[in-house]
């Protein structure tokens, strides 16, 4: 519970805190817009860091030199925990925005460094504003930005593996041609989720997968992107098991 405690007072103290910082930011990002960002994702970085350690989490990390540091990318993944993020986004080598449910859009000042790490936010209930915020993504890509996104859809606390992936999520790879880097996590769900609102030091593995191009993919395979993704990850999975 101690450990809930000081987690908790870190990231509100870095919201409120933060405040003056992301204002000079804003006002030198007029000047040089992509090193102000990355000033601010190495910040921002740095806090996930701190919570990861305050947690106790052992992290293994595998596979990492499979991430292309030259280019954008989409990263996808497996979705059992809010420590997914936290984890993920702290080891992206550049700019990189998360595109997540949209009722986070309405919590002050983390909506306000959310947008300013260009993250996007979906809603699933109305199909033309998901894919503005598809749409989004893939000028993010073309941007030089890369894309993470959980095509799961949603939080998995069933049983299940995998929930099927949804096939709409890997548009911004199908239109930009960006590679996609497959990360599977396993045991996120036991630092919190499990036991709320206790944090737990537990044993958690990431492993990046090869870089997958969906050019350079049979006709079947790039016709369903998203399962082919997920039996990627699936069998990413199941060797950490």
């Amino acid at each position: 519970m101690i450990r809930f405690i000081i987690v908790v007072i870190i990231v509100v103290f870095y919201l409120v805190l933060s405040l003056p910082y992301a204002g000079l930011e804003w006002i030198l990002g007029k000047f040089n817009r992509e090193a102000s960002d990355l000033r601010q994702l190495r910040v921002v970085q740095s806090v996930f860091k701190l919570v990861v350690r305050i947690t106790g989490v052992k992290l293994t990390v595998i596979g990492e030199e499979n991430v292309p540091t030259d280019k954008p990318v989409l990263y996808v993944a497996n979705h059992k925990s809010i420590f997914d993020v936290v984890i993920t986004y702290a080891r992206c080598p550049r700019l990189t925005g998360y595109i997540s449910k949209n009722n986070l859009e309405h919590i002050p000042l983390l909506n306000l460094w959310m947008r300013r790490l260009h993250c996007l936010f979906l809603n699933r209930e109305d199909i033309k504003e998901g894919l503005k915020t598809i749409l989004a993504g893939i000028d993010n890509v073309k941007n030089g930005i890369s894309m993470c996104i959980f095509p799961e859809g949603t939080r998995n606390k069933s049983e299940e593996l995998l929930l099927p992936f949804k096939e709409g999520s890997l548009k911004i790879a199908e239109k930009t041609g960006c590679p996609i880097v497959p990360m599977a996590l396993t045991n996120t769900a036991d630092i919190f989720e499990n036991h709320f609102p206790r944090l737990k030091p537990v044993e958690v593995t990431l492993e990046y997968g090869k870089p997958i191009y969906p050019n350079e993919l049979d006709k079947d395979e790039k016709k369903h992107l998203g399962a082919h993704c997920q039996n990627v990850i699936a069998e990413m999975l199941k060797k950490q098991s």
